[in-house]
């Protein structure tokens, strides 16, 4: 947490040296599988660069712009704080999605969900088959680089399919709880499935860690 006073000489915000909380900084988190557990529907070299290049630069990058941003908020400069916002985003986005995806999937995975997931899938899409195909459609159809969402809106009550671009969070951005993220980056397919993405996707579903996805809708209803 920070704490502020303010100088009357100069109007800046400055904050007390001993009022920057020191924290800890992020880290690649293990995966719960190795590389190869995936295969056939993602290969292990995907995983790999995946996993220890790609997730590992935005956790880098993202210590790296928090220590950049803590400088700023010592010395009261909003400006620098301000054009941090889009690093800040990007790769704490980053961090983020992926610390979700690598739990959204498992070599048990696939099949469909139980209990009050599946219920409240078909009470908001009609069928599970529906879910299915409405968000393999708007994952299929990011332009670019971005994710497709299943989250939960809290204030209504009910399940929502969504996109975002590039590394954007879901809850950060749109205020959707998180369930299951599907990447369509190219980092996340490419090397296997080429330009088809509606190949990746296909395959995906049969890696998708029902219990978790199932376990993160309990937890956001509480």
């Amino acid at each position: 947490s920070f704490c502020f006073f303010s100088s009357r000489s100069s109007g800046k915000l400055t904050a007390p040296l001993g009022c920057l909380v020191s924290r800890q900084k992020h880290t690649l988190p293990d995966l719960p599988y190795d590389y190869g557990a995936l295969e056939p529907h993602i290969n292990a070299e995907i995983m790999q660069l995946h996993h220890s290049k790609h997730h590992a630069t935005y956790v880098n990058n993202l210590n790296v712009a928090e220590e950049k941003y803590k400088e700023a908020l010592a010395k009261g400069d909003v400006t620098a704080q301000v054009s941090l916002q889009p690093a800040l985003k990007f790769n704490g986005g980053g961090h983020i999605n992926h610390t979700i995806f690598w739990t959204n999937l498992s070599p048990n995975g696939g099949g469909e969900p139980k209990g009050e997931l599946m219920e409240a899938i078909k009470r908001d899409f009609g069928s599970f088959a529906n879910f299915k195909e409405k968000l393999t459609a708007v994952s299929v159809g990011v332009q670019g680089s971005g994710w497709g969402w299943l989250g939960y809106n809290k204030e209504q009550g009910r399940l929502q399919i969504a996109a975002c671009a590039n590394q954007d969070p879901l809850q950060g951005t749109t205020g959707l709880i998180p369930l299951l993220g599907i990447d369509v980056w190219e980092h996340a397919y490419y090397l296997q499935y080429k330009n088809v993405r509606p190949d990746y996707l296909k395959a995906i579903w049969n890696v998708i860690n029902w219990e978790n996805v199932s376990s993160r809708y309990a937890t956001c209803k509480k």
